[in-house]
């Protein structure tokens, strides 16, 4: 076995990837990232230590953030990189370590004594080959607990890196939340103990819930707060003719930034993937050259690219392998990374596209003008709670009869044909809410209105399910029922480990009968899966027939 990575929904044959990443990553990379985990575990034992004392340290506290996202699926695939963090950890570490022994022995008028887990004083080898064996021996199977334990650990460490993502994107725009903050070190430190039991895991996944619920409140705060509540917005599918660039990835600020810096220069910007619900934001929409969504969900992008006649650029996740014919103008920024694919760094603070930009005006662009459809986007929760009323009337009067939440992740793995089936077969009397890359598989079909009522609304990006959760607690309070008693099914889809932490929160907030595709997650054990079965009756997909007949019942 060369490696072993199991995070994803894609995983090989459903058990775990073991030659090759389906995602594209090499046992060399995950071997590193595994080993990077381990080295963040132990930079976390002394920052949650160091916290109890009254010590922080915004520098550790953002380090272990970004090494966590490093981590999720489909951002970093450059190992000399990730040698990189983990060296750079090893400072962090000794850094936070001074202080809390100073802060000890300033408490306690002595030296620290304990005994600490082995991650807290562990070196990297001066080679990658070294680290690579270094890594292979602290590996995901290396924990030896029982399944259950390791699975629950392991839900518990993949959500986690799902929160570090939130967060990360919360801190670049100022936000940040002390609780979240510190409940990352004092999560990796609970993983380094072995005295745990089920019950005690099962304790804390839940308690994790509610801290990324909190995290995702304040990312939504620092959305709305810089951009603006979305609105309503008719999104071109088409193209114009000139010079083009096509952002995908999830960060806002990058493509404002990007805005700013083609303004003036006969560059039509246009999104990709989760960028989309970009166009619904007051203070991005501004942009005229914000000119309209290029292409699909991410699984797409290696044919996408290939026919975009301009400069993409990544930003977080979503990467893929890159074809040759379009390597010398895709870049990355921010913590996503390719071999040989040319990074836009933050330089105090500040990231210069110019190469990007050159790139956009040297290649041309669309020849002539493309005409496409237009679609809708913008139905976050401010802009949902405003018709509140006239949605709740509805649903007395009998006009809809059912919501439905249709998203998550997409993926190239059979069986996501279902989400589209799912969709078509909805009675015209029930409205469909989206969100995340998993809309894509039916944002472009017609749905219609009920009085006036959009059938099918975008709620935004993954990083947006905040406002899903708000839309149903919402509705919950104005019909003085609980959110379990609403006409409300969520239909959903994952794909990575910012899936696996919503998931957790739902759980958390007691959300019951939520429907799970396209497959169950590899790293759940079957007892683990009893469990969340008979509490909250997680299920899997079957067919959308099957499935609406069970949800609706025999009127379908």
């Amino acid at each position: 076995m060369n490696m072993f990575c199991y995070q994803c929904e894609q995983t090989a044959k459903g058990r775990g990837c073991d030659l090759m990443g389906v995602c594209g990553k090499d046992p060399t990379t995950s071997t590193l990232q595994d080993l990077l985990i381990y080295s963040l575990e132990g930079v976390s034992v002394y920052a949650d230590l160091a916290r109890a004392l009254g010590v922080r340290d915004r520098e550790t506290d953002l380090f272990v953030i970004e090494g966590l996202f490093t981590t999720v699926t489909n951002v970093n695939f450059d190992a000399e990189r990730l040698c990189d963090i983990i060296r750079h950890s090893i400072q962090v570490r000794e850094k936070i370590k001074k202080l809390f022994f100073a802060a000890y022995q300033k408490k306690h008028g002595k030296d620290f004594e304990g005994v600490l887990d082995e991650s807290t004083y562990w070196q990297p080898a001066s080679t990658q080959v070294e680290m690579i064996t270094q890594g292979k021996k602290v590996g995901l199977l290396s924990d030896n607990s029982n399944e259950d334990v390791r699975s629950l650990k392991h839900l518990y460490l993949f959500g986690l890196k799902g929160m570090a993502a939130y967060a990360d994107h919360a801190a670049i725009l100022g936000k940040e939340s002390e609780e979240v903050t510190a409940y990352f070190h004092k999560g990796l430190n609970k993983l380094t103990d072995d005295q745990l039991t089920v019950a005690d895991w099962i304790a804390l996944n839940m308690e994790f819930g509610q801290v990324n619920l909190k995290c995702m409140e304040i990312l939504d705060a620092a959305h709305t707060e810089r951009f603006g509540h979305p609105v309503p917005t008719k999104v071109s599918l088409g193209a114009k003719k000139g010079p083009a660039i096509v952002v995908s990835g999830h960060d806002l600020v990058d493509l404002e930034e990007l805005l700013k810096q083609t303004e003036g220069k006969g560059i039509c910007i246009y999104t990709h993937g989760e960028m989309l619900p970009a166009h619904g934001y007051p203070n991005l929409k501004k942009y005229s050259h914000l000119a309209g969504n290029y292409g699909g969900a991410w699984q797409d992008q290696a044919k996408e690219f290939d026919e975009f006649p301009g400069a993409i650029l990544m930003t977080t996740n979503c990467i893929q392998k890159p074809r040759n014919t379009y390597q010398d103008r895709i870049f990355t920024t921010g913590l996503v990374a390719w071999p040989g694919v040319q990074h836009i760094p933050a330089v105090n603070g500040k990231k210069d596209f110019g190469p990007v930009i050159r790139k956009a005006l040297e290649c041309g662009g669309f020849r002539d003008d493309q005409s496409g459809k237009e679609i809708m986007v913008g139905f976050a929760h401010a802009a949902v709670m405003s018709v509140a009323g006239q949605v709740v009337e509805a649903v007395k009067t009998g006009s809809i009869k059912h919501f439905f939440l249709i998203g998550g992740c997409d993926g190239a793995k059979s069986g996501r044909n279902y989400y589209t089936e799912f969709a078509q077969k909805v009675p015209e009397d029930c409205v469909i809410l989206t969100l995340a890359c998993g809309k894509y598989r039916f944002n472009k079909l017609e749905f219609g209105d009920i009085g006036g009522i959009p059938r099918l609304l975008d709620v935004g990006q993954c990083n947006d399910a905040y406002s899903a959760i708000q839309i149903a607690l919402a509705l919950a309070k104005a019909f003085q029922c609980g959110v379990n008693d609403l006409p409300l099914s969520l239909v959903l889809s994952w794909y990575e480990q910012k899936a696996v932490c919503i998931l957790l929160t739902l759980l958390s907030l007691g959300i019951k009968n939520i429907r799970l595709g396209p497959s169950l997650p590899a790293f759940v054990s079957p007892n683990v899966l009893k469990v969340l079965v008979e509490k909250f009756n997680v299920q899997p997909i079957q067919t959308p027939e099957n499935d609406l007949k069970a949800i609706l019942g025999a009127a379908v």
